[in-house]
Parts: C-alpha cells; structure tokens; sequence
C-alpha cells in the first residue's frame, strides 16, 4: 500500500485528490495538510512514502525551501503545482521532487505519477515534457561550451528525467543520451547528473524559458 500525504493550502484540491485517489486499490490517503509547517510535523508524524506537494504554500518563503524541507523528510515527492515555468521546474527538481504534475491533469496522471515516484523513478507531467521538448528542439545559443543537443539534454536532465524518458522524449536511442550525457559531464568537469545540472545553472547554460 502506498501511503500519500497531500499537502495543499486550498481545500478543494485536497479533497478532489484525496477522493480520486481513495478509489485506487493500492493507495492510502494517511493525511493533508494546508501549510508547509503542518505538512512538515505530520510528516513526521506519518512518515507517508509519497508527498504530493503544493509548490507555493503560505508560510514558504522560497519553492527551494518547501521541496527542500520535505525531502530531507521523506523518500518521495511529487510537486503539484499550477506552475508550469522552467525556473519552477529545475527549482523543484534540484530540491528534491522527484515528480512534477500540473493541477489540472487527468486523475490518471495522478495516480501514474504516485507509483512511479514510490518506485524510485521520476514522473514530468505531459505537458511538461512537451514544453521542454520545445526548447530543446529550439535551442537558445548562450555558450559554445556545449553543443545545442547537449543542452537540452542537460535540461531534461535537470528536470528529472531518466536516460530512457530522455531517449524517448527526443525519439533517440538510450545508447546516444548515455553518450551526451557523458560529453555533458566531461565539459562541465562533473561527476554526476546533479553536480551537472548545479554547475551549468551557475553558468547560465539551462535552456531559458
């Protein structure tokens, strides 16, 4: 069983979610919550294994802050959000979301987004990912450091997204995202996909919005 904890300052969605998931024979609604402080303490509390998370709550000062403070809290977080700007979503992944789901999206896509989290994977809502494909097929020249495809490998990358959903993001194979991804840190002088991403956010290399 899947324990989900909703954390969201507007009623109506905490109890829309709450009742679509409800009907989902391998999901538990253990709680919600309407501020990051309660979310927090209940978390604690509950120790639920999935977050869908709110990405503007009141008592938040920054989205870094929010994300942040539930990831140190808890294996996995799905930002839910009305949100739909790269800055949000890099923001978002960096803290630690492992998902991104716009309000708004089918139930499926909420349920969807819920399991793959808990099994350890990423989940970008469709149009997410179809908003990032846009500029990474429309690359914007800032560097001659990478090459256009490489950045907007980099950009999935810094939005969560596994080789294989880069791969099939971009109708390329896994073998030639491996390879880019490998250029990606070589250039950048990184060790990892995260260092990756924190070392071309300071050089100003993610696509723009």
């Amino acid at each position: 069983m899947i324990r989900v904890l909703i954390v969201d300052d507007h009623p109506i969605v905490r109890e829309g979610v709450a009742a679509v998931l409800e009907r989902e024979h391998d999901i538990e609604v253990v709680g919600a919550a309407d501020t990051l402080a309660d979310g927090l303490r209940l978390t604690t509390k509950l120790r639920p294994d999935v977050i869908l998370l709110d990405l503007k709550l009141p008592d938040a000062r920054s989205i870094d802050e929010g994300v942040a403070a539930f990831a140190r809290a808890s294996g996995g977080i799905v930002v839910f959000t009305a949100y739909d700007g790269d800055e949000d979503v890099y923001r978002a992944i960096s803290g630690g979301a492992r998902g991104y789901l716009l309000k708004g999206s089918p139930a499926a896509d909420i349920v969807q987004a819920i399991r793959q989290v808990h099994d350890g994977e990423s989940y970008l809502s469709p149009r997410i990912a179809a908003k990032l494909v846009t500029g990474v097929k429309q690359p914007r020249s800032r560097s001659g450091l990478l090459s256009a495809r490489e950045r907007g490998v980099l950009g999935l990358v810094a939005a969560g997204l596994s080789n294989r959903q880069i791969a099939h993001a971009l109708s390329i194979s896994e073998r030639t995202v491996k390879f880019h991804v490998t250029s990606i840190f070589n250039k950048l002088g990184a060790e990892n996909r995260a260092q990756a991403v924190a070392l071309a956010a300071a050089r100003g290399l993610l696509p723009a919005q």
